[in-house]
């Protein structure tokens, strides 16, 4: 069960004379080449490099932009990814599909990363709004959740979200959890199986709007969540996420695999202030959000390359 937010991520590409740029406005990196062939992978713009030189881009200036907080732990930069690709496809004349982005973007993030990825980032930023995303043997499938105004206002109201300074990579915890379940070690596995009962249930509650029940299940999401593998949780989490309870907070998670990043708290109506005086006094930052209504989107400028 996944729920699109508006921090974005952008691609603006610019036509140059030769060679390749790469510009990222929010880190202040950059990188320059004669040619795609001559980027070399590696470091902060790995991502971006490896998407380029798959997709043979020259004469192009890539400018990125992302208001997620490095390591957020929100999907950015599978958002970032998926943003580049559609660009990129698009410049090339090629058909820009969900399936195709999500494929490539996997494949390219887990060269990247050097472990295997999930796709349930991808799905978000391309489809936007709140989905159950079902992957089965016979493929994924995205179903859009049927939620009217007043409840995702409602949501909006009563979730809280805030970075903990703490940079998250889900490669660690995520293939920690893999090699635990697949060793059978019976607590992660245990919690894996509960967790998935829990989404399902959580399904259910957004498909009825029943926003007390979303909040039950999110609480008990975290308390499997942080038994999958060592790390997912940390001392300044658990701080966090006690002070967000003395204050009003009804339920509490990470967001992603853990180990840092954003963490997303339901708080009881009126104590929004509260909760979010709390945090920043523990260190955290609180990010203004609202659910992200719809997702991907191109636009090409005429008389110009996109």
């Amino acid at each position: 069960v996944n729920i699109a937010i508006d921090l974005m991520t952008s691609v603006r590409l610019d036509p140059i004379p030769s060679g390749v740029e790469i510009l990222s406005e929010d880190m202040g990196l950059g990188a320059r080449a004669d040619s795609w062939e001559a980027l070399v992978p590696g470091g902060p713009l790995d991502l971006v490099i490896r998407t380029v030189r798959f997709c043979g881009a020259n004469g192009v200036r890539v400018v990125t932009a992302s208001a997620a907080p490095p390591g957020s732990g929100l999907g950015a930069s599978s958002s970032l990814l998926v943003a580049l690709l559609a660009a990129l496809l698009r410049r090339q004349g090629l058909a820009v599909t969900t399936e195709r982005l999500v494929d490539l973007a996997a494949r390219l993030e887990a060269q990247s990363i050097r472990v295997p990825t999930g796709k349930q980032d991808y799905y978000a930023a391309c489809g936007g709004g709140v989905n159950a995303i079902w992957f089965r043997v016979a493929g994924d499938t995205v179903e859009p959740l049927p939620a009217t105004r007043d409840f995702l206002e409602a949501l909006e109201s009563r979730l809280l979200l805030a970075f903990t300074g703490q940079a998250h990579f889900s490669g660690s915890p995520n293939w920690q959890t893999m090699r635990a379940y697949l060793d059978g070690v019976e607590e992660t596995v245990g919690a894996m199986r509960r967790i998935k009962e829990i989404a399902l249930a959580m399904y259910e509650a957004l498909w009825h709007g029943d926003l007390e029940r979303f909040t039950v299940l999110l609480g008990e999401e975290w308390a499997h969540r942080r038994r999958l593998a060592p790390g997912v949780s940390t001392l300044f989490v658990e701080r966090l996420m006690a002070a967000a309870a003395a204050c009003g907070a009804r339920a509490s998670k990470l967001c992603g695999a853990g180990g840092g990043g954003c963490m997303v708290t339901v708080v009881e109506e009126g104590s929004r202030e509260r909760v979010a005086a709390a945090l920043a006094a523990e260190g955290a930052t609180v990010l203004p959000f609202q659910i992200a209504r719809r997702g991907l989107r191109v636009h090409v400028k005429r008389g110009r390359s996109p």
